[in-house]
């Protein structure tokens, strides 16, 4: 006769000890949750510190981007203002030196070239110096919106000058 299968005999605990908890069972303390309002709140805080401490540095940048910007609108009205009154120059100078045979054909392109590089840079007044007032005022009134909605205008005219650079 087959012997019966018993099951397994679990030790018994002994008087004064406590039963420990098997493998694969977590036992947990019981006690406060901590509140998850808490926890932004700690991180808001953190973020507030950080930007105290860095507080002069953040405004010494944006005044150095608003004198930047105010440098670059002068620079913008100077090279505008000249290349107007060489544009003016060269369309008077143009026809007259087309027509003499004595002037070497490398400066009447190099007149023609000049001509129209100082006629881009007349075209482009209207959107760069509108750019350049956007930004200073996003600038001075910490609007970041208007400040990201001309970074890609701000892209845009840098190319336009670097393509009339001569290569």
């Amino acid at each position: 006769m087959p012997t019966p299968i018993r099951p397994p005999v679990r030790p018994t605990a002994k008087p004064g000890i406590r039963p420990t908890a098997r493998p694969g069972i977590a036992v947990g303390k019981a006690g406060p949750a901590v509140k998850f309002s808490d926890k932004l709140t700690d991180s808001l805080n953190d973020i507030t510190g950080m930007i105290e401490e860095h507080k002069s540095m953040i405004d010494s940048i944006q005044e150095i981007a608003l004198e930047l910007t105010n440098s670059i609108g002068t620079l913008h009205t100077l090279t505008v203002k000249y290349a107007g009154i060489a544009n003016n120059i060269l369309d008077g100078l143009l026809p007259i030196a087309k027509g003499l045979p004595i002037i070497p054909k490398n400066i009447l392109d190099m007149l023609i070239k000049l001509e129209s590089i100082t006629q881009k840079i007349i075209d482009s007044n209207a959107m760069t110096a509108k750019t350049i007032s956007d930004v200073q005022i996003g600038l001075k009134t910490g609007d970041v919106n208007r400040l990201k909605s001309h970074a890609g205008e701000l892209q845009n005219v840098t190319r336009q000058l670097t393509a009339m650079l001569p290569k």
